[in-house]
């Protein structure tokens, strides 16, 4: 064996190379720890990263197949939505249309209604008329009979005589009102 004293005198070695045996033997080592570790942990890891690609692969895949459905989902909310939109607008439309009709119809019945009271109020006011004229020829035939009486200074009870007296009476005044119409 070599003593250190030996390994001292001879040439200086580099600190940073090691001897050629420790090299040797540092890699049958490592060939063997490589070895054995190869046979029991690379098939194991290998297996973990092929199972760990698939599932991500398979969720991608799944992501992409969610986000086609995604996609699919939305175009039908979309296509509802304006289907909405129109049938709202339909039914606004109608809604306007039946209030226009209604409006109309409510116009005329309000026109009919006015029409009936105005000629029913022109029927009371020709009825009232007429009644007031029958009651004013009365009274003035009373009054004209009674003043006739006290001027020729007889009676004229006698009631046909009356009657044709304040018809003549009437009928001329009558007359003279239409002519200075």
């Amino acid at each position: 064996m070599i003593s250190l004293v030996q390994l001292a005198s001879e040439e200086p070695q580099n600190p940073l190379i090691p001897a050629i045996p420790e090299l040797v033997i540092g890699l049958i080592a490592f060939v063997i720890v490589f070895g054995f570790f190869a046979k029991k942990f690379l098939p194991n890891i290998n297996k973990v990263l092929e199972e760990r690609r698939e599932a991500i692969e398979g969720g991608i895949e799944k992501a992409e197949a969610a986000q086609t459905e995604a996609q699919s989902v939305l175009e039908q909310y979309k296509a509802q939505l304006a289907e909405a939109r129109h049938e709202a607008a339909r039914l606004r439309q109608e809604a306007q249309e039946q209030g226009a009709q209604l409006i109309a119809e409510m116009r005329a019945e309000g026109q009919r209604q006015r029409e009936e009271i105005v000629a029913a109020g022109h029927a009371q006011i020709e009825a009232d008329r007429k009644a007031a004229a029958q009651s004013l020829r009365q009274d003035v035939g009373q009054l004209a009979t009674d003043l006739a009486g006290k001027l020729v200074g007889e009676s004229l009870e006698d009631h046909a005589r009356q009657s044709r007296t304040i018809d003549r009476f009437l009928d001329e005044l009558e007359q003279k009102a239409e002519a200075a119409r």
